[in-house]
């Protein structure tokens, strides 16, 4: 007696410290429980049968001893196998414990005296096959065989007196009963069996990391439910919903769901849903109210930073924000005429307007704007300078020098222009007077040739031997200013002056008679035009 009372305190104790490292781990999933198996699978039997009871632990060693645990009559009788089988024959109730597990659910067991009996299975979960049976003592048969739930007829069949429900549900729970048919017709009736179906696991419960977030941060999505002990190697599958169906994940074996970044587009009704062995459960809805933060900050800058900027670069102006979430609407304008210049919508706190190509037309204020939906805030003014490139002054001192060579050379086309209409017109060369071209009467122009003047000797030291060469005509081209450039002066005292020997001759002897040689042409020929600087 001593010794039973100290095994019974001694399965309580242990029991006692599993129970309590599964409160200090958190969760009783942690430590397995133990199980029994039945076969055949059914709880009532005919006296003088047999059933073997298989104990199933976490951990199974061979050497060591299984505990049994027998209830009847009030009374619990402990023994102990060197294995994991026991075979009873005795009804009662019956529990095991494995060594590092718990003890298992109990095990009811009717050895019955009747005869006519409903054989049902021990444990039945959700989703799976439920298989009850009619069965009478003896050698004779049954010829038909009828199956009630809760009073009511559910199968009539004089083919089979085994009833298949194939996928059992919570539904197919109650009280089951069956009647047989001999051939004489004389009809048998069972005892009622109470047949309840246990839950695979309960409905999720979705839990969020926070359910008013900010836009823009992430949220953990969790789906959670519990297998019981007896079907901890089942495999759940969970998927996530919003609303009427909006799919957030396909079904996968992850009880998580990580949304990187939330926006308020995505607040409203959350669900998720979990599913095995052909049973689909969901949670209740949880509402997410995602949270927006207004524009503020909005700040204008340009790129290339300095000032001024090099006209024909790129301008980029960069709109951005110091808060705000969201959808935000960046707009930039000119400061003068508040222009609109270009607008962009983007779920983003910068946004950049590129001008290709700055021109002098360019330069003036700038100012952007951002709107997220809590109103419009504007940037302060940004003045902008543009100045003319290296490249564009080069070009217009090389234009410059070019329009000064091309007035010079026209000078002096104008110039022989003018010696070959005299030499063609004048027959003779002590004429003083020489004719110029003109444009018509009554129009007034400079004259494009210069005053006549007297033949003059000048400059009679430069060769004193030929006292024959003389200056027919002598021009000093002075540049003054503006509206005098096509001025003609006769005057050698300015130092800085062209001078321009427009026909060089050699003085003809009296007997000439006026006349000139072929030798003396060539020589005016080589005297054509001659330009001193």
């Amino acid at each position: 007696m001593l010794l039973r009372t100290l095994e019974q305190t001694s399965m309580l104790l242990w029991a006692s410290l599993l129970v309590l490292a599964a409160s200090v781990n958190g969760s009783l999933a942690t430590v397995p429980r133990s199980m029994i198996s039945l076969q055949p699978p059914w709880t009532t039997v005919f006296h003088g049968e047999r059933v073997n009871l298989t104990c199933n632990g976490f951990h199974f060693y061979a050497p060591e001893k299984m505990k049994w645990y027998r209830w009847y009559s009030g009374k619990q009788r402990p023994s102990e196998t060197p294995g994991n089988t026991l075979e009873v024959r005795d009804s009662g109730q019956y529990s095991c414990q494995a060594p590092g597990s718990l003890p298992s659910n109990p095990v009811h067991l009717l050895f019955s005296t009747a005869s006519i009996i409903l054989q049902a299975p021990h444990s039945v979960f959700e989703g799976d096959e439920l298989v009850l049976r009619c069965r009478k003592r003896g050698r004779e048969k049954l010829t038909a065989v009828r199956y009630f739930w809760n009073k009511k007829v559910i199968s009539d069949s004089n083919k089979s007196s085994d009833l298949l429900i194939s996928q059992a549900s919570l539904n197919n729970s109650g009280c089951y009963q069956c009647t047989g048919s001999l051939e004489n017709n004389h009809v048998m009736r069972t005892s009622l069996t109470n047949i309840r179906i246990q839950e695979l696991f309960p409905h999720p419960k979705l839990k969020v990391t926070d359910s008013q977030p900010t836009e823009g941060n992430s949220v953990n999505l969790s789906c959670k439910t519990q297998l019981p002990l007896e079907r901890s190697d089942t495999q759940l599958r969970f998927a996530f919903f919003r609303d009427h169906g909006v799919i957030l994940s396909n079904w996968s074996v992850s009880p998580e769901l990580q949304v990187t970044a939330i926006w308020r587009e995505d607040s409203g009704s959350y669900w998720c849903g979990a599913v095995s062995s052909g049973i689909h459960k969901r949670s209740l809805p949880l509402q997410i109210d995602v949270q927006r933060v207004p524009v503020s900050g909005v700040f204008l800058e340009t790129q290339p930073q300095g000032d001024p900027v090099v006209e024909g670069e790129i301008l980029v102006l960069v709109c951005s924000v110091a808060e705000g979430t969201g959808n935000t609407t960046f707009s930039w304008h000119r400061g003068d005429t508040r222009e609109s210049l270009g607008q962009k919508s983007q779920r983003s706190q910068r946004a950049e307007l590129e001008i290709p190509v700055i021109r002098e037309s360019h330069a003036g204020g700038y100012y952007c704007t951002a709107d997220n939906g809590y109103g419009l805030i504007q940037s302060e003014v940004v003045n902008v300078s543009v100045r003319s490139s290296p490249g564009k002054r080069r070009g217009l001192v090389a234009a410059g020098t070019t329009g000064g060579i091309f007035s010079v050379l026209l000078a002096v086309a104008l110039l022989f222009y003018c010696w070959h209409q005299r030499k063609l017109g004048d027959g003779s060369l002590g004429d003083t007077a020489r004719r110029c071209l003109t444009l018509g009467p009554g129009v007034s122009f400079h004259p494009m040739c210069p005053a006549p003047v007297e033949l003059q000797q000048l400059y009679g030291n430069v060769h004193p031997k030929e006292r024959d060469l003389v200056y027919s005509e002598i021009q000093i081209i002075q540049p003054g200013e503006e509206g005098e450039g096509n001025t003609f002066r006769t005057s050698l005292e300015d130092q800085h002056a062209s001078i321009v020997y427009s026909e060089v001759k050699t003085q003809l002897r009296d007997d000439s008679a006026g006349k000139v040689g072929s030798k003396d042409e060539d020589i005016m020929e080589n005297y054509k035009g001659v330009l001193l600087m």
